[in-house]
């Protein structure tokens, strides 16, 4: 994140320009619950369930994957 002080409206100027899903990222991102969950199962081997479990969780939606022709 960055250093510039949080109570400085300056600070803020770029979410002007924020889709509505960036504008959630940026929110979700900051909840202290969420960084904690991240922390927990970011790191796992698991990646897939983690992700899976995220969506539950959090109401979170990835994009597919982009796919190989032929594959």
């Amino acid at each position: 994140m960055s250093i510039e002080d949080w109570r400085s409206p300056s600070a803020y100027v770029y979410t002007r320009n924020l889709s509505s899903c960036g504008l959630a990222w940026e929110l979700l991102r900051r909840d202290p619950d969420y960084r904690a969950d991240h922390e927990r199962t970011g790191s796992g081997s698991d990646l897939e369930s983690a992700a899976a479990a995220s969506v539950r969780r959090w109401g979170l939606r990835f994009r597919s994957r982009s796919r190989v022709p032929g594959d």
